[in-house]
């Protein structure tokens, strides 16, 4: 298995209640596809560096993963597929980032 961190930018229209529904079938799929989450970040409603379609902001959530490389473009295709994701990105790593990371830091400096 492969080490992996993971940044999906959820729609900033969502409730609650349904983006932690979002988050949790993103996770059932990594799990389904033989992935294991070793820990997560929820860096909160920031501003875009740029207008992705009509957002100017998004719900940020940061993953490491390990998984099979090989089951990632199924898991992005699904990504790809649901609305309520604005962007993803996977980027492989040879050790994970001790947490929490900066993002979270300078929400609390």
């Amino acid at each position: 298995m492969s080490k992996f961190e993971a940044v999906v930018l959820y729609s900033p229209d969502l409730s609650t209640s349904i983006l932690s529904k979002q988050e949790e079938l993103f996770k059932k799929q990594l799990t389904d596809s033989d992935g294991n989450i070793i820990s997560e970040e929820n860096w909160g409603l920031r501003d875009l560096s740029y207008k992705i379609d009509k957002y100017k902001k998004a719900f940020y959530k940061f993953y490491q993963i390990e998984i099979n490389g090989n089951n990632l473009p199924n898991i992005s295709k699904t990504l790809n597929q649901n609305e309520q994701v604005i962007r993803h990105l996977f980027v492989k790593v040879e050790e994970h980032e001790q947490l929490p990371t900066k993002m979270v830091n300078t929400e609390n400096a």
